[in-house]
């Protein structure tokens, strides 16, 4: 009887960056594992698979804290104490129009892009990303929350209401990078949407 070869070897953190273009580009449900298989380690077998990630979903999580702690940075000025607020929001906003822009990586963010079609039976996935948007949009509530507690903006204004403008805009970015528009059209883009500040400010 031949004896079986020995699973073939493969870098298991290419693999998940690996793995982590592919949720980017097509999301969780569309990613089969199928496909993850045959392009993540140059093609590697099932128990391999297994042996290395334990499930689809373990390994989506894997590429999830991946994804949060790399290219996810980029909104993390919101958090920047040190920062006037306006500025924190306005430079999260612009890293990010870059990096969803960039040609080394699928266009838009990974965070609202892999659960865009999840179905019911995969809400825990869904679950996973809407955290991780709430904590961004928390992150702007905070910046505006800290401009009208200083007096930059005017009690009056509606810090969920006016942090849903800019996180609604972060998101859209997403469609707009995969529809083709240039860091450019968005870089200036923001520069209008950076106008409603001085709408709301007390001088």
């Amino acid at each position: 009887m031949a004896k079986m070869g020995r699973p073939r070897a493969f870098d298991r953190d290419e693999a998940i960056q690996q793995a982590m273009h592919l949720f980017w580009e097509y999301g969780y449900e569309s990613t089969s594992l199928a496909l993850l298989k045959e392009r993540i380690g140059g093609g590697i077998t099932a128990p391999s698979f297994y042996a290395a990630f334990g499930s689809k979903e373990k390994l989506f999580q894997e590429v999830v804290e991946r994804y949060t702690t790399t290219y996810g940075q980029v909104n993390l000025s919101l958090w920047d104490q040190h920062l006037p607020p306006r500025d924190a929001i306005e430079l999260a906003l612009r890293r990010s129009a870059k990096m969803q822009t960039e040609k080394t990586h699928p266009k838009g963010c990974f965070i609202v892009i892999a659960a865009n079609t999840c179905s019911p039976e995969h809400q825990h996935v869904q679950s996973l990303l809407a955290e991780q948007r709430a904590l961004t949009r928390a992150g702007f509530e905070q910046c505006i929350q800290r401009a009208v507690d200083s007096g930059e903006l005017v009690a009056q204004t509606k810090v969920e209401a006016f942090a849903a403008v800019f996180n609604g805009f972060l998101q859209g970015i997403t469609v707009l990078a995969r529809d083709g528009l240039s860091h450019q059209v968005l870089h200036d883009a923001i520069t209008e949407i950076m106008r409603n500040w001085e709408e709301h400010t007390t001088r």
